[in-house]
């Protein structure tokens, strides 16, 4: 346990946030892979988000955050008046000088939320409703942030989505080899290799630049615990300039599978078609009223290209010694791979099925 994560300093970097109320308690909350998030409760009974930012992932965190603060307050403002508004969109907790962050003594970037109750995540999806939810709401967020005024967002990971980019810094990791892993992982690095020409396929299409969430995982909206409804989108770290379909790409990417990301059994993965066809529905409910006709026909092969992008950012981290993401086992990033693949197998099996369905839909 760091220094900065033990409780009692947690409190004391709580009470640096303007909390209605005394920080009496701070634990581990979520599931995430890359920041230190806790539940805090102040007294009297009150709970909030505190979170560190990563600084190895988000170089430039107050960039980071100022994205956070316009789409956050843009989203407010086009939500007002409508029922339950509070809980529809994140809001910050200022720190008490008045910033959007809280800076510690050893650098560490900190900041707060304000809880949304009665909601809760879910890290695999579980009926098509809940599928035709998410893509809804991720397609709502698009929408209602298509007219932010300029300034353009600043981009918090250049090339975050650039595929072909991400591509090349796998055969760089291939070559290197510096943990002495690829002699473990020669499946996998056979199957990126021969689906090189998957990496540019949205790039190539030349599809107008949108503001996008840019991790869509299913885990990133948050569910009415009565009613189902998905109400709020999360973890808002990575939005910035983007491409409509790389966030359509990663909801078939981690909604259409009934396994977790990180199975240790890939047999167990598949692209579960009424989960798709759920997703396009729900998408196109709110997402359909901006997108192009171009946009629309190349929802189906997002999906292929970004659970591609996403197995081989898994596959350099496991080659790299796994300095990316958080891993509990050796082989966590080669099982989170081999997950991706074999559901790229899945979704080539269905391939025609998806665009005629898309077609259909998107008339």
């Amino acid at each position: 346990m760091t220094t900065a994560s033990h409780p009692s300093n947690l409190l004391a970097i709580a009470r640096r946030f303007q909390f209605p109320g005394d920080p009496i308690s701070a634990t581990p909350y979520g599931s995430g892979h890359i920041n230190g998030t806790w539940s805090v409760t102040c007294h009297p009974a009150a709970r909030f988000i505190l979170q560190r930012i990563n600084p190895h992932i988000f170089k430039r965190p107050v960039a980071l955050m100022e994205n956070i603060q316009r789409v956050t307050s843009h989203l407010a403002a086009q939500l007002q008046g409508q029922p339950d508004a509070a809980r529809r969109v994140l809001s910050l907790i200022s720190a008490r000088d008045g910033q959007a962050w809280h800076v510690d003594s050893d650098g560490s970037y900190w900041r707060a939320w304000r809880f949304i109750d009665r909601t809760r995540s879910y890290d695999t999806v579980e009926t098509p409703q809940q599928a035709w939810q998410a893509a809804h709401a991720f397609g709502q967020f698009q929408q209602l942030l298509a007219n932010l005024p300029p300034p353009r967002l600043h981009d918090t990971i250049p090339d975050f989505h650039h595929t072909p980019k991400r591509f090349a810094v796998l055969k760089q990791a291939i070559a290197g080899d510096v943990a002495h892993r690829a002699i473990h992982a020669q499946p996998e690095i056979a199957f990126a290799l021969a689906r090189q020409s998957i990496a540019g396929v949205l790039l190539d299409a030349h599809l107008p630049e949108r503001v996008t969430h840019n991790d869509t995982k299913f885990n990133n909206v948050l569910l009415d615990d009565s009613t189902g409804e998905a109400l709020c989108v999360i973890d808002l770290d990575t939005v910035m300039p983007g491409l409509a379909l790389y966030d359509f790409g990663d909801m078939v990417r981690t909604t259409t599978s009934p396994s977790a990301e990180d199975e240790p059994d890939p047999s167990k993965v598949a692209m579960q078609f009424p989960m798709f066809e759920a997703l396009v529905r729900g998408y196109l409910s709110t997402a359909g009223s901006f997108l192009t006709q171009t946009e629309k026909q190349h929802l189906a092969v997002s999906g292929k290209l970004i659970t591609f992008e996403q197995g081989i950012r898994y596959l350099t981290d496991y080659l790299a010694g796994d300095t990316y993401y958080k891993v509990s086992r050796p082989d966590h990033n080669l099982d989170r791979c081999r997950t991706q693949f074999k559901l790229i197998q899945s979704i080539e099996h269905q391939e025609e099925s998806m665009h005629r369905l898309v077609e259909s839909i998107a008339k």
